[in-house]
């Protein structure tokens, strides 16, 4: 059987992440206990966790710049993952962030609002425009917002080459929403979007605009999904010991990509979904040690994700 091919569009970038056994105060001295640096970002992280699922992957999105670029080849080196489509721009310093994480909590430091507010002024945007041609290779696809019309143009391509694809935090009024076949929305999303709003308020509102499965996340915590004209579902995640959430919702987005690609139900894409995102928030980095196949199998058959 051949393996799956994805095809990947979005944000890239370099990651130092520090694991800390608690928030410090002002002033006050707090120990690192781990610290990792790797490639991350909403489709950084996603590539690696389906490489390890066992997919082909083709990635596109944010340029990678001059501090990024070694990074970014040895991090790839040996996976499934293609770096063709990239652009790999000397001219540009590169795009990275920096994490503190503390259990459930965690707290990023970037420059995205210089990152994309430099584009919008009319200086050079850092990010490829997606091809026509990678699309056409693929499967399925995971879209993320993140670069507004040329993210709707992805999407655009998808539709017309009849490729289904995942999407994230986007608008319920938006094309990207519209035509996807999976669209994934984080609390934090919902809060940027619409302020002090629930989900289940906004759950009605996204299933309305798509023929596509809507999936409105919680962390930790009770979530809920639906489809139009369905009642909508809430259901429980998996219970493990979390040791750090970054990229759980990235991983998140990779299981229900592959679930897609792989023709599953809905409900048993959700339960693939949520295991992934399980087993990645058991361990510190999960970029570098990404869920595999056989790991989020088990956790799905023997977890507890039942609709309540």
């Amino acid at each position: 059987m051949m393996p799956m091919k994805l095809y990947l569009y979005g944000m890239i970038c370099g990651t130092t992440a520090y694991r800390l056994p608690a928030f410090p105060k002002p002033d006050e001295y707090t120990e690192i206990e781990q610290c990792a640096r790797f490639v991350g970002g909403e489709t950084g992280t996603c590539a690696a966790v389906l490489s390890a699922l066992g997919a082909d992957v083709r990635l596109d999105g944010t340029h990678i710049g001059r501090s990024t670029a070694q990074l970014t080849r040895d991090f790839y080196r040996g996976t499934r993952v293609d770096l063709s489509a990239l652009t790999f721009a000397p001219d540009f310093d590169g795009l990275e962030d920096c994490v503190l994480i503390a259990g459930e909590t965690r707290s990023p430091l970037g420059r995205f609002a210089h990152f994309f507010g430099d584009a919008a002024s009319g200086g050079k945007k850092h990010w490829n425009e997606p091809q026509a041609r990678d699309v056409q290779w693929c499967d399925a696809a995971a879209i993320d917002a993140c670069f507004g019309r040329d993210s709707e143009r992805a999407a655009e391509i998808c539709v017309r080459h009849g490729k289904p694809y995942v999407t994230v935090d986007c608008k319920y009024d938006s094309d990207l929403h519209r035509h996807a076949a999976v669209t994934v929305i984080s609390g934090e999303a919902l809060h940027m979007h619409y302020g002090d709003v629930t989900r289940e308020e906004m759950l009605p509102y996204y299933t309305a605009r798509t023929d596509g499965l809507t999936i409105i996340t919680n962390g930790g915590k009770p979530f809920f999904w639906g489809r139009r004209g369905k009642p909508p579902v809430c259901a429980e995640p998996f219970r493990v010991h979390a040791v750090s959430t970054l990229g759980a919702g990235d991983t998140f987005k990779a299981g229900c990509t592959y679930a897609l690609a792989a023709g599953m139900s809905d409900e048993a894409l959700v339960r693939f979904a949520s295991a992934c995102a399980a087993v990645a928030v058991s361990r510190f980095p999960s970029q570098l040690c990404p869920p595999t196949l056989g790991e989020v199998q088990a956790m799905a058959e023997n977890g507890i994700c039942a609709a309540l």
